[in-house]
């Protein structure tokens, strides 16, 4: 199909430009270097300037149909890990396919080449920006009489769908495991359901159908926003979740342990605060959450994601590069500007070049983040086309 063609000559293009260059090496589970001295990090870097860095952390979005020229721009100079597509982004097909291929020339043209990260939210049911595959909600595949072939089949279709428009990332499943029904996250259908159990085995058979595909998952939000009341949201304002650290590992935290054993892609934290981890700072501003919980103690080696950073929960902690000052340091590896506004971004991205360069950011984490980041992008190249 004409899709499918355009798919692979951005992908082809990618391809040839990441052939030349081997991934690093990874890291051992669970290990963290001890942080360099501080001579060390002020050093300037030898190849790659403190802006080209920092731009590969951020994932953009824009307004209506058609990438503005400073996001092109952006990611032909190879300043973008990714973007974000919403429902104005997707509502006229050959408007999208034409953005996705510019959008893809561009990132083959930057330096090294890597293939964009291009994401959406296609959990299924009410929240899809693309029309079809997943019609069912995860609530609905969870009541299924098959509900784990239902799960499968609605990551399957998810992965078709997107790939078939070009994009390699979906920021789905939702592992929240609701705890009253028609709370928060029940209300809209976004929860497999009250058992944790149900919602780890449905959530790894929809991503692993998903990836089997070419297109990364995210499991989100960690560490659960199940416990959330109906009008506790975080895209508005500050939400406290006061669960007891046992219950929120038993419950909340139980299915990223199948999603990361399944091999997810992505996980995307809360904005929640949690205070029997961090009574001061949201889960996705706190290196307890991020390095204690995630990494050292499930495990995960993969990418971290950040919610939308222009969330109301976050209204008490300054402004865009303030929060991505904070988010970066606390270990999340992506920073989702998710406003519509390319100078989001940017402004994103300055913050962490002037907090690597004033050695306000651990450069050794800043470059093992970076490694993540660029070793998910390159082996989204050409697959699932």
């Amino acid at each position: 199909m004409p899709s499918l063609r355009r798919t692979v000559r951005c992908a082809a293009l990618a391809l040839l430009l990441t052939a030349l260059t081997p991934a690093p090496a990874g890291t051992a589970r669970g290990t963290h270097r001890p942080p360099p001295p501080i001579a060390e990090r002020n050093t300037p870097m030898p190849t790659e300037d403190s802006r080209l860095l920092a731009g590969r952390r951020i994932v953009y979005s824009y307004p209506g149909p058609t990438p503005p020229p400073a996001l092109i721009q952006a990611i032909r100079e190879g300043r973008a890990a990714g973007v974000i597509l919403f429902g104005d982004n997707t509502a006229v097909p050959a408007r999208l396919h034409a953005a996705v291929e510019q959008m893809c020339q561009a990132a083959a043209e930057a330096p090294g080449g890597r293939p964009l990260l291009l994401m959406t939210d296609q959990e299924g049911g009410k929240v899809r920006r693309l029309p079809g595959a997943p019609e069912l909600s995860a609530r609905r595949a969870g009541l299924a009489s098959d509900p784990v072939g239902e799960a499968a089949r609605s990551g399957a279709g998810a992965g078709r769908n997107l790939a078939d428009t070009g994009l390699n990332t979906n920021l789905a499943p939702v592992l929240d495991v609701y705890d009253t029904p028609d709370n928060f996250i029940d209300h809209s259908e976004r929860s497999y359901g009250q058992d944790p159990a149900v919602v780890a085995t449905l959530g790894a058979a929809f991503l692993t159908a998903q990836q089997g595909l070419g297109v990364a998952a995210t499991a989100k939000h960690f560490p659960g926003l199940g416990s959330a009341a109906r009008d506790l949201n975080t895209d508005l304002g500050p939400v406290t979740l006061p669960v007891p650290l046992a219950e929120l590992r038993a419950r909340g935290e139980e299915p990223y342990r199948a999603a990361i054993a399944a091999g997810v892609r992505l996980v995307m934290t809360s904005w929640a605060v949690y205070p029997a981890l961090d009574p001061a700072r949201p889960a996705g501003l706190s290196s307890a959450v991020v390095q204690g919980e995630l990494r050292e103690r499930l495990g995960f080696q993969g990418v971290t994601i950040t919610d939308a950073l222009e969330a109301g929960a976050l209204a008490s902690f300054g402004d865009t590069p303030a929060r991505a000052l904070a988010a970066a340091g606390a270990g999340m590896d992506l920073l989702l500007c998710s406003a519509r506004d390319v100078g989001q971004g940017d402004a994103a991205a300055a913050a962490l070049a002037d907090g690597l360069d004033s050695g306000h950011l651990d450069r050794r984490a800043f470059l093992d983040a970076l490694h993540r980041i660029d070793t998910l992008r390159s082996s989204l190249a050409g697959r699932g086309r």
